[in-house]
């Protein structure tokens, strides 16, 4: 990850910090459950460092959570700049259009 912050890792890592709150335990509770370093959930936590789909699936399963509700409306214009923004949809679309 660059050095600026990434909207989605912030975004992921407060839900992280919410339900972590919302039963009451602490970084080093988490980190021992999810089985991660302290200091690598604190930097998630604060969306200094983006995490991997292992840690979210390992952090997920600690909180009892589903992992898909950490990444919910988590779009790829959440990690910044983009180059175009084609989908598959819109590919497959312009291909029809040139085979005609």
């Amino acid at each position: 990850m660059s050095p600026r912050k990434v909207l989605a890792a912030e975004k992921i890592g407060a839900r992280i910090r919410e339900a972590r709150h919302e039963l009451g335990l602490t970084i080093e509770d988490l980190s021992a459950l999810a089985e991660i370093d302290a200091a690598t959930l604190g930097k998630l936590e604060r969306g200094a460092q983006s995490p991997s789909v292992e840690t979210v699936v390992r952090v997920a399963s600690a909180l009892e959570v589903d992992a898909g509700a950490l990444l919910q409306g988590i779009t790829a214009d959440d990690y910044g700049k983009r180059e175009h923004r084609f989908t598959a949809r819109d590919f497959l679309a312009e291909r029809a259009r040139r085979d005609r």
